[in-house]
């Protein structure tokens, strides 16, 4: 088998078809940028496979050390408690398999990269950045850290990208909605308005994103970052820097 530790991509999973299907073809994405390197995903809820089930065929095909990477924005609670949970249960099984679980991909240069690709091939012109104002539009979590993590990335996309505004907002869970940062911003006197969806995979939370979007009139709804090449890029940065970590000894093996 290849000596590299598999590549095990945590998805949440979702009730709509598009989602699993924007996950698989991500994991192209990433195959194709590393040939050779095995490359699996496992789902938390909804789709199959489940998480526990990758790890047991992992296991009982003779792979040894898993990097467990979740598909995760921003670290909240799927990240803090319910992927470690998971995981720890499965290394308690498996004892001869070794789970290391990465960083999860945000805060990255890469993901504010996908988005401006996402922007322009929504029509928005390099020229239309300085009248553009832009809603950050993530999923919402209960986790106040996601949230000021993604009050600072669009800080930091607005003093560097030269939008005439970023403001964040959430499809659940946190204020202000998509609709209400649109609002805003058109009075406050900003002229053009586009809508930057902060998620992976379409599902419930990303159209309501759209529809908030529409319902406040945006003059630009780009689409979620879906297979992105840089996100692609992103997540065997995200591997590799586990797999550095490990040859350091800075990532230590999940255990029971």
């Amino acid at each position: 088998m290849d000596a590299r530790p598999t590549l095990l991509i945590i998805a949440h999973g979702s009730r709509d078809p598009r989602h699993a299907a924007t996950v698989s073809a991500l994991c192209a994405r990433v195959r194709a940028l590393r040939p050779g390197l095995r490359v699996e995903v496992g789902y938390l809820d909804f789709n199959a496979p489940r998480v526990p089930r990758v790890l047991e065929r992992l296991s009982a095909e003779g792979a040894r050390d898993v990097v467990a990477l979740p598909l995760l924005l921003t670290r909240a609670f799927h990240a803090k408690s319910d992927i470690p949970a998971v995981l720890r249960e499965a290394a308690a099984r498996l004892p001869l398999l070794t789970i290391r679980q990465a960083e999860v991909l945000g805060p990255s240069s890469l993901l504010t990269a996908a988005l401006e690709r996402r922007l322009a091939e929504a029509g928005l012109r390099p020229g239309d950045r300085r009248s553009t104002g832009v809603v950050l539009a993530s999923a919402g979590s209960s986790d106040p850290e996601a949230g000021a993590v993604l009050a600072e990335i669009a800080r930091e996309w607005w003093h560097t990208a030269g939008w005439c505004a970023v403001r964040p907002a959430f499809a659940s869970a946190s204020l202000p909605r998509t609709a209400d940062a649109v609002r805003a911003l058109r009075a406050e006197g900003v002229q053009r308005v586009a809508v930057a969806p902060y998620v992976i995979a379409p599902g419930f939370l990303p159209d309501r994103i759209a529809a908030g979007a529409r319902e406040a009139r945006a003059d630009l709804l780009a689409p979620v970052l879906g297979p992105a090449p840089e996100l692609a890029r992103l997540l065997v940065r995200r591997y590799d820097g586990a797999v550095l970590a490990h040859a350091r000894g800075d990532l230590t093996a999940l255990s029971a």
